[in-house]
């Protein structure tokens, strides 16, 4: 059953299992809710298909794997807003282990090459701040740091 208006989709090459499985390892509220592989001759692609969907965060994501045909790249990411300092260094530390990157001002990359910027709720109340002062250093300090660390931002 469908529940939710709009669906993100994430194209990868294979596996949609371990993809699958990977983001739930990641997001321990997350479920698997159906997998699905369709031989070459239900798909009509050569390698055949893997579909899956799981639920993180209130959220269905689809993956399709069928082959190298896309990648991932900066033009589409997710946001991952954290409760606290402890909450952003886990999510940090999850995607950017095993084969992710650090990026700058709190965006990373997956193993995968999926984008996400994994930022404490608090910063908002920094940058849009009625405090001129508060604006500039949060917005200064983000610029200098890979990972978001809100006790250099305030």
């Amino acid at each position: 059953m469908i529940t939710q208006k709009i669906t993100p989709y994430l194209w990868v090459e294979k596996d949609a299992k371990a993809v699958a499985d990977y983001y739930l390892s990641i997001f321990k509220d997350g479920k698997l809710k159906d997998f699905r592989k369709f031989d070459s001759d239900e798909s009509g692609n050569e390698a055949g298909i893997e579909t899956a969907v799981i639920e993180i965060a209130g959220m269905e994501f689809s993956i399709l794997a069928a082959g190298p045909l896309f990648k991932f790249n900066e033009a589409v990411s997710f946001v991952i807003n954290t409760k606290d300092q402890a909450e952003t260094d886990y999510y940090w530390e999850a995607l950017t282990e095993n084969g992710g990157e650090e990026g700058s001002c709190g965006w990373c990359k997956d193993k995968y090459g999926l984008s996400w910027q994994v930022v404490p709720t608090e910063y908002f109340e920094l940058i849009h701040s009625d405090d001129p002062i508060v604006r500039e250093k949060a917005m200064k300090n983000t610029l200098t740091q890979k990972k978001l660390i809100l006790s250099e931002l305030k």
